[in-house]
């Protein structure tokens, strides 16, 4: 018997440190009823009857999901939800036609340089230099 009374004391000290610990990290608009000293003080003096008070009546019930909830998945209502760069259509089509553009200098800067190789290969070879004409990108 002696240990079924240790199990519910602590219990009942269990509940009490989570319904402190619930009411002191409360935002003021999320209690509910009484103020919270109000709340602290039925919860220390009456620790069994004033937690499960706190947790009835004190705070201010969450939907789960909501936009404050911690829910996974759960988003705030208010403001929209910020996208990845590699989930944004824009980004992607910005990046892409950047890249095209910087692909397309960067081709014709290696064919230059390759021309210029192959022309000063054949000027010492002998050979008179060819000017072929640029394929256009």
């Amino acid at each position: 018997m002696a240990r079924l009374y240790i199990l519910l004391f602590l219990v009942q000290v269990v509940l009490a440190v989570c319904a402190l610990i619930s009411c002191l990290s409360a935002e003021e608009n999320g209690i509910r009823h009484l103020p919270r000293i109000g709340w602290l003080l039925i919860i220390l003096f009456f620790p069994l009857v004033g937690s499960i008070a706190w947790f009835v009546a004190g705070r201010e019930r969450k939907a789960v999901g909501g936009p404050t909830s911690w829910a996974p998945g759960a988003r705030p209502a208010e403001r929209p939800r910020p996208l990845a760069p590699d989930d944004d259509p824009e980004f992607l089509r910005s990046i892409e036609k950047r890249s095209r553009e910087e692909d397309q200098e960067l081709f014709r800067r290696w064919e230059e340089d390759l021309r210029r190789r192959e022309n000063d290969l054949r000027k010492r070879e002998g050979e008179p230099p060819r000017e072929e004409p640029r394929p256009e990108v």
